[in-house]
């Protein structure tokens, strides 16, 4: 089959990102302005983005780094959140609240730890229409069975809250995607991009390495294999959340490094893996459509047009201090600057 040359989709959004604040995210947030109209920013910055005066001042910050990119903003829950704080975070223009369990990953040692004790708050989400965001792992289990032992909470919630919207944040497991296809209509997953590149092995499986340690950890082939069917298989249920997760050189290549993978050409990995696998066709409703009817947005009304190189470029080693995801290696799609 004759390899198409260049391909013309809806402006897409990453319902899941990391900005961070000042100087880092003065560096990397116009990297997912460049591929993105709107991203989902999550709260687990330090303080936290955890009520609606927050929301304001973030937001704003966003917009005066990126001027025409949207921010939406998902809060971070914690153990103190009430009804009352998220019915304030929705007035300002919140849209989610994420969940993260105690100790899971990069800025959760202020988690939840008694997810019961946040059915009112998530009774409370229900009603004012903002949707739950899950990272699923529970604390206390081994690394690889983190997600797995989570589903039962995910259960509860979904049997408790049948009007909530939900999503289960960067699946890595194929028991995760098997369970996401047979749940209820308001229960969707992200996908990473990075996630459907990795496995373990190429974590620790050689040299150790560093730039692709993520939570959650990135699993067997088998889950790798069953995540790219999900992202490619045309299902409402899985769309794109990239996790970007800038950290500068130093949280990374150290003893007690941090988690997170950042991925500033997302867009032109992602149409790499949908090639390679022949769903060119189904990329613009991954990335453009799904998750906006998920979260009840509209669809984009502008354009994103990717060129096939006739000869490959090669990944940054490092960018503004941090090393992207897929350093040093050859892509062929690039984003065609308007």
């Amino acid at each position: 089959m004759k390899r198409m040359r260049v391909i013309r989709i809806r402006q897409p959004d990453d319902w899941h990102f990391h900005p961070r604040q000042g100087e880092l995210m003065a560096a990397v947030l116009p990297w997912t302005a460049r591929s993105f109209a709107r991203g989902l920013a999550m709260g687990n910055t330090v303080p936290p983005i955890a009520g609606a005066n927050d929301v304001v001042r973030w937001r704003s910050e966003m917009s005066a780094i990126s001027p025409g990119f949207e921010p939406l903003i998902a809060i971070k829950l914690l153990q103190r959140t009430t009804p009352e704080m998220i019915y304030a975070a929705k007035g300002a223009g919140a849209i989610a609240a994420k969940l993260y369990p105690v100790g899971m990953t990069t800025n959760s040692d202020d988690g939840i730890s008694d997810i019961l004790a946040m059915y009112p708050v998530f009774a409370a989400m229900e009603r004012a229409g903002m949707v739950l965001c899950l990272h699923g792992e529970k604390p206390g289990v081994f690394t690889l069975d983190r997600e797995g032992a989570f589903i039962p909470s995910l259960c509860e919630i979904v049997d408790a809250f049948p009007g909530l919207k939900i999503v289960l944040e960067h699946i890595t497991t194929a028991e995760s995607v098997r369970l996401i296809a047979r749940m209820p209509a308001t229960v969707a997953a992200t996908i990473t991009v990075h996630h459907l590149y990795l496995t373990l092995d190429d974590v620790i499986g050689g040299m150790l390495r560093p730039h692709a340690f993520c939570k959650p950890i990135a699993k067997r082939p088998e889950d790798r294999a069953n995540l790219i069917l999900a992202a490619t298989s045309g299902d409402p249920k899985f769309f794109l959340g990239t996790d970007s997760a800038p950290h500068l050189c130093g949280k990374k290549e150290c003893d007690g490094g941090c988690a997170g993978v950042w991925v500033p050409h997302a867009m032109e990995a992602l149409t790499a893996k949908f090639e390679e696998h022949g769903k060119l066709d189904r990329l613009g409703d991954f990335t453009s459509r799904f998750g906006a009817e998920h979260y009840g947005q509209p669809l984009n009304q502008g354009f994103l047009e990717m060129r096939r190189e006739p000869e490959p470029w090669i990944v940054p080693d490092e960018i503004s201090g941090i090393v992207p995801f897929l350093a040093g290696q050859k892509l062929n799609w690039r984003i065609v600057e308007s």
